[in-house]
């Protein structure tokens, strides 16, 4: 298994590790209900190093990052970071991704672990006769998020960026903890809160220092399984479950990172015609009403029909109830439709309910 550069400092504080898409990960530490609440309440530090870093650079990077992405990465000056899609030309996600413009000529792609090697193939196939260089540095890279109200507290008196005044989607080089870093008001829980991007090569310092400076905050580290509970409260997709490459950003209720009036994109025929013509399911949140976990995959019922199936659900720490994501059609998405999920041998009843589930209120 592939180890982030942080693998010792997880180990030191007594992480139970598994394997995950090939990485060894910390998937908790003390617990997930405390680890997302203190995500909640104070602030969480994870290490999302396994995460891929795609570089487009050249004269033509603008325009191909364009070509590939349905979103308008022409709003992107020096400093600004952008919620994407990587599209293929049936409008559907080969993955969803963040894209950082640090130059009119160097842009960023920041892309889902499971997909980096795949993502970086079909993207090299886009190439075409567009004026880039293409490179795939994920390996050197190191990525901690720390997240959450205490965020700028713990992570100011360790770097020489102004965090304050930094807007939401926005980055700047500077020093962590002496480091040379990338650090953006981005993450993947809902809160508040800063990615800070390595390549130095022993970057366990990093994490060390953020921790220590953390301490009288309330500062907890945070593995994947609390990483998963608070992203989907904040209703925040997770590729292979809620997209994939047989779902578009219409259907999966992302309709604004469509710029249908930006021009040629992949995939923006198919997407015009389906806004236009409408679409036939979409993604919806839903929380259950009687007893029971519903988990991803398990079937769900309409009429006592199976029309699909949970694309994520989970237990929600903050709300104590069982919350998840589901493709229903179109004339059943109305908040406060009624329908059944199949868990063991019972159906049990699950109602749609708005979304986000959690919204921070700082």
């Amino acid at each position: 298994m592939k180890q982030t550069r942080f693998n010792a400092n997880h180990r030191k504080r007594g992480a139970k590790m598994i394997e995950f898409v090939g990485w060894d990960m910390p998937v908790e530490y003390k617990g997930i209900i405390d680890e997302h609440i203190a995500c909640r309440t104070a602030a969480g530090l994870f290490d999302v190093s396994h995460m891929g870093e795609i570089h487009i650079t050249g004269k033509d990077a603008l325009a191909f990052v364009q070509h590939i992405s349905p979103n308008d990465v022409a709003r992107l000056s020096p400093g600004m970071v952008q919620y994407t899609a990587l599209m293929t030309a049936k409008g559907t996600y080969v993955d969803d991704m963040l894209v950082y413009c640090l130059h009119p000529e160097f842009y960023l792609l920041v892309v889902n672990a499971a997909n980096t090697d795949k993502d970086y193939a079909y993207i090299v196939a886009q190439k075409g006769a567009f004026q880039v260089s293409l490179d795939n540095p994920s390996d050197r890279y190191s990525q901690l998020a720390l997240q959450g109200r205490k965020a700028i507290p713990i992570l100011q008196p360790l770097t020489d960026v102004a965090l304050a005044p930094m807007k939401s989607f926005t980055c700047a080089f500077g020093k962590v903890a002496g480091k040379e870093c990338l650090v953006s008001r981005t993450g993947y829980t809902g809160e508040d809160g800063f990615e800070v991007y390595s390549l130095d090569p022993e970057p366990g310092p990093l994490w060390d220092a953020i921790i220590e400076s953390g301490k009288p905050h309330g500062l907890q580290p945070v593995g994947l399984g609390a990483r998963d509970t608070l992203r989907l409260e904040a209703k925040l997709p997770l590729y292979g479950n809620d997209i994939d490459d047989t779902t578009t950003p219409l259907e999966a209720d992302f309709k604004w990172i469509v710029k249908f009036k930006k021009g040629e994109f992949l995939g923006r025929d198919v997407l015009v015609r389906q806004n236009e013509e409408g679409i036939s399911r979409k993604l919806v949140g839903f929380e259950l009403v009687d007893r029971g976990i519903a988990r991803p995959h398990y079937p769900v019922y309409l009429g006592g029909v199976q029309t699909g199936q949970v694309a994520s659900g989970t237990f929600s720490p903050l709300f104590k109830k069982s919350i998840g994501l589901v493709y229903l059609p179109i004339n059943k998405t109305a908040i406060g439709t009624e329908f059944e999920i199949g868990i063991r041998d019972r159906k049990v009843k699950a109602v749609v309910v708005p979304t986000p589930f959690y919204k921070r209120d700082y």
